[in-house]
């Protein structure tokens, strides 16, 4: 097999208007290249744009965070959860300002906050065009990028809110930069690759980092230079992380803790105990301080993965909570990689095949080594940072069958993995029998097919097709059939999955793509206490919530119908309901904060208890404080204004101490306390001071169900 497709040369007669070149592309490219991307890119952008707002708000969180930066220049900076810069989100800010950005050009809306990530995906599918184009021809781009596109959690995610969209965006940007590197060796396409994940460790920290060992391996090993310079160029790749990411990790913790908001998800208000601790190693070990979740008593707790993620270990990929989301073409993916590492067992060192499989593979390899494998919190959605690195590699096992005329035993390696996908597809749809149930059909007839033309090539020589056989665009069209019947055992699943995503309403803080939920099929586990299956428009209600809940996931218990407001053993001082998961933690259309959506997701407020909040709001520097930020966001999307979420995400950070709140009060710089509803976690000790000493003091009203202290008129008044 050759290192690089050959791409046919095209003889250009005068020079092309500009309009002309754009449309037809470089002379390299074959004249349907360039017409077939932008078919691709305008097939993405439909896809991920199309009926956009019926997200919503997506995740409250940062919907609040994304407004309050539109406000204010120092939230926008640090990422502050409120307008008045109390706390920050969990995560370093770059994500939020692009939503920022486009919120104060267009004006705040569901709309100019979601349509970015959208325009995110895009970009990132024809970043990834352009990496596999380069080394392996059109062909490989294109099916590299539809991989990409089609991808259910990518359908899923480049219409979120989530950071998730513009990290996959950074790491795919990256890896072009990185290949430009290997071609010709220049310090500084490794110098800006080192840059652009240094800024993705800004969207969503260490986990940028994972694709950083592929990425050397790669250029080490087929760089051009020497070894010595190749060392000397990699450090520099390392300084370029250290630039990307460290100019606002410096300016954050050397600006003094009095004038910016505490970091939120750190014990001590330090932005590189986050990045280590909750949101670093924390999420490896499980030792998470100041997480939450079953049996972790909202303060860490270890082994959480296998309560959110299912059980560990190397299936852990495929089973039911994240198979649906990335694993239609890992297998695919995996068997390309074989070949690759094996065809160019004896190339030279520089030989592009092997340097992108150390690329591709190893952004697989290492990222899905530490998904199967970490102990704390892990949710379906991460699996997008996957799909880049599968349509890769997809992409060029599918260049190297249309272009390399393998013999028998490379047809034999096509036609097991065609096979090995088509059934894996079967296997993914049957979780859901009553999804669909002829497309499983559809796709193993097409797989049965397309393996079964492959084995069988020298059929194009059928003395009834000698006719054909002398025309080499037939004979094309005749070979094109076994491709375009893999491509249908091996896209249509996951096309349906994607079409699905974009077809329902998806929101709160734990999304899933395609028509299962957590516990879905067989071979999963885990799922949250009392989370039953999320269905299409229904709530995955348990313990707390709104709705009718499916079976429990394994590992949780049986849910039912509860109340709005209740289903809770023991109550706070002056709140609502205490401790425990909320039911419907997340998925599409759970219950919450007095309606529709679910933790952090679309959650209504009362009519009246916003015209309350709203009342002499310009006089406060927060309209309101409430336990957690999945409590306090709502309110602060429904008002407009700065709502203090005590605790930050959990309710367990220990901001603000009692003392600090009572200053607080006392200078009348917040107006009312929210008691703790569905939205919140628990809290932590801190919040449950605040909470009683707020009952013991001041005076109580119901408000939409909802109970309210007005924070300046204390009950000795």
């Amino acid at each position: 097999m050759s290192a690089t497709i050959a791409i046919p040369r095209h003889a250009a007669a005068g020079r092309p208007g500009r309009a002309r070149r754009l449309l037809r592309g470089p002379e390299t490219d074959p004249r349907w290249a360039r017409p077939a991307l932008f078919g691709l890119l305008t097939l993405t952008a439909v896809l991920y744009l199309w009926d956009l707002t019926r997200n919503g708000w997506a995740n409250d969180f940062y919907a609040a965070a994304v407004q309050a930066g539109t406000k204010s220049w120092k939230a926008f900076f640090f990422g502050s959860f409120d307008s008045s810069n109390f706390i920050t989100v969990d995560k370093t800010p770059a994500s939020l300002w692009v939503m920022e950005v486009s919120g104060r050009i267009f004006g705040f809306s569901q709309w100019s906050m979601l349509a970015p990530q959208a325009l995110e995906g895009v970009a990132s599918v024809l970043l990834l065009y352009a990496a596999v184009k380069r080394w392996f021809g059109p062909p490989a781009g294109l099916v590299a990028g539809l991989v990409l596109a089609l991808t259910p959690v990518a359908a899923l995610m480049f219409r979120f809110n989530n950071p998730d969209a513009l990290l996959v965006l950074l790491m795919t940007a990256a890896a072009y930069t990185l290949v430009r590197a290997i071609e010709n060796g220049r310090t500084r396409w490794l110098v800006f690759t080192g840059v652009l994940i240094g800024f993705a460790f800004l969207a969503k920290m260490l986990q940028a980092f994972l694709v950083v060992p592929g990425f050397a391996a790669a250029y080490l090993w087929a760089g051009p230079p020497r070894l010595g310079r190749r060392i000397w160029q990699t450090a520099l790749m390392g300084a370029g992380i250290i630039a990307g990411a460290g100019w606002w990790v410096l300016i954050a913790e050397l600006t003094p803790a009095a004038d910016r908001p505490y970091f939120g998800g750190s014990t001590d208000n330090s932005i590189l105990q986050l990045a280590i601790g909750y949101n670093g190693l924390g999420r490896l070990t499980g030792s998470e301080t100041g997480s939450v979740g079953p049996g972790g008593g909202g303060r860490g707790g270890g082994g959480q993965g296998a309560s959110f993620g299912g059980s560990t270990g190397i299936l852990r990929l495929f089973h039911s909570e994240f198979g649906g989301q990335i694993s239609w073409l890992l297998p695919a993916a995996l068997i390309s990689l074989a070949v690759m590492v094996w065809v160019t067992r004896r190339a030279v060192r520089t030989d592009r095949t092997r340097a992108a499989a150390l690329l591709w593979g190893g952004w697989v390899l290492v990222t899905g080594a530490v998904f199967s494998y970490m102990n704390g919190i892990i949710h379906p959605y991460y699996m997008i940072a996957l799909a880049p690195g599968i349509g890769a590699l997809v992409g060029i096992g599918v260049a190297v069958l249309w272009q390399a005329r393998p013999g028998l035993a490379g047809r034999g390696v096509a036609a097991f993995g065609i096979g090995v996908t088509a059934v894996w597809a079967y296997v993914l749809l049957n979780r859901t029998p009553d999804w669909l149930p002829w497309l499983r059909w559809v796709i193993v007839v097409a797989g049965a097919a397309a393996a079964g033309l492959i084995l069988a090539r020298p059929w194009l020589a059928v003395p009834w097709l000698a006719g054909l056989g002398r025309s080499r665009r037939a004979r094309l069209a005749l070979a094109a059939v076994p491709l375009g019947l893999a491509l249908v055992a091996g896209l249509a699943g996951p096309a349906a999955y994607a079409l699905d995503t974009v077809n329902s309403s998806h929101a709160g803080a734990i999304p899933s793509a395609g028509p299962g939920g957590f516990g879905a099929g067989p071979g999963g586990g885990g799922g949250f206490p009392g989370a039953g299956q999320a269905g299409r428009g229904t709530a995955g209600a348990g313990q707390f919530g709104r709705g009718t809940a499916g079976a429990a996931a394994p590992g949780g218990t049986q849910g039912g119908t509860a109340p709005a407001q209740g289903g809770a053993s023991g109550t706070q001082p002056g709140g609502n309901l205490a401790g425990g998961m909320p039911g419907g933690f997340g998925g599409r259309e759970a219950g919450g904060f007095g309606g529709g959506g679910g933790l952090g997701g679309n959650t209504t407020v009362s009519s009246a208890l916003v015209k309350l909040l709203e009342q002499d709001a310009s006089r406060y520097k927060w309209v309101a404080a409430t336990e957690g930020s999945e409590g306090a966001a709502p309110l602060e999307l429904a008002t407009g204004d700065a709502v203090m979420a005590i605790g930050g995400f959990n309710g367990t950070d220990p901001w603000p101490t009692l003392a600090v709140f009572k200053e607080l009060v006392a200078s009348h710089e917040i107006h009312y306390y929210v008691g703790q509803g569905s939205q919140s976690f628990g809290g932590g000790q801190g919040s449950s001071a605040i909470a009683a000493w707020v009952a013991a003091r001041f005076t109580k009203l119901t408000v939409g169900g909802q109970t309210v202290y007005d924070l300046t008129k204390p009950l000795s008044s």
